[in-house]
């Protein structure tokens, strides 16, 4: 039986948005990408993102909501692991209230 897809909240929808965009990931659709899939890795399995996106979200989060992510912190590796604990981690961490651009 395959795994039903996560409903997405508001945050994470507003996220997905500006991470397709960032990423220019032409043809994806954000409202139709499940929350919990892994960012990285395999592209079958989840985003299929590697480390220049990283540094891409890295700085599009830091410019849209205040959020400074440090690659050697273990809470930043915990926060890319899916959309959904990117966004947790956002609204946990973020300094402003900017509204993502696009």
């Amino acid at each position: 039986m395959p795994a039903e897809q996560a409903a997405m909240t508001g945050a994470e929808r507003e996220l997905a948005k500006l991470l397709v965009n960032v990423l220019q990931l032409e043809g994806r659709d954000p409202a139709a990408i499940d929350p919990q899939a892994p960012l990285f890795g395999a592209p079958g399995n989840g985003w299929g993102l590697d480390s220049i996106d990283a540094l891409e979200i890295a700085l599009a989060l830091q410019q849209n909501y205040g959020v400074i992510l440090r690659s050697e912190d273990e809470a930043t590796r915990r926060a890319f692991g899916s959309l959904r604990a990117l966004a947790d981690h956002v609204r946990q961490h973020g300094g402003a209230t900017a509204a993502p651009s696009g």
